[in-house]
């Protein structure tokens, strides 16, 4: 039963990441990507950690994917043939070998590891202490320095989407038309009253 658990979400998972590269519509792309962090907390729960499933779909499927859907509509782009102009010279070439660089680095880490035993994520969990106690107390202990810095690079984000919103907003307005500077009394004369 596992086995046939796994199989049928590993198909999701692949076949979503696939999506979320081949769809010429960033909308489908993000909806792609809903269905492989679905498939992902599938496969958490078939390794009996209930509480990153849950964190899974909440943060990741429901949060960061509804983030990414405002930027792609406040950015505009809707579909792969807006961005057919490189911003970068040499940007697909470059991805291209860091992107067999790093499946190469994969492939030597996974080649030369050592087999640990562990029979799933059940095997590295302390019997004495919850599961997410033990995730609570490694995120603030062991990997604290890394979690911080995970919390200052979301907030330049999201200053950084604010700023490029408002800026975007500015360079919006049109020079050619007139701007209304009305003050509070006279802004009653300045609405046409309907016929």
């Amino acid at each position: 039963m596992e086995a046939a658990v796994f199989a049928v979400s590993a198909v999701i998972a692949i076949s979503g990441a696939a999506g979320v590269i081949a769809s010429r519509n960033a909308v489908h792309s993000a909806l792609s990507l809903i269905a492989t962090l679905f498939a992902i907390a599938v496969l958490f729960i078939a390794q009996d950690a209930q509480f990153l499933a849950a964190v899974q779909v909440i943060v990741y499927a429901g949060a960061i994917v509804v983030v990414f859907l405002f930027v792609i509509m406040l950015l505009g782009v809707d579909r792969s043939e807006d961005l057919e102009e490189e911003p970068l010279r040499g940007q697909r070439p470059a991805a291209l070998v860091a992107g067999i660089v790093i499946g190469a680095g994969l492939i030597a880490v996974v080649a030369t590891g050592t087999i640990t035993g562990a029979h799933g994520a059940g095997a590295a969990v302390r019997a004495d202490m919850p599961n997410v106690e033990q995730l609570g107390r490694l995120l603030f202990t062991d990997y604290v320095f890394p979690f911080e810095v995970t919390s200052v690079l979301l907030v330049i984000a999201v200053v950084g989407a604010v700023l490029m919103a408002r800026s975007r907003r500015v360079d919006q307005v049109d020079e050619d038309e007139p701007v209304l500077d009305l003050h509070a009394e006279d802004r009653a004369d300045a609405v046409e009253e309907p016929a």
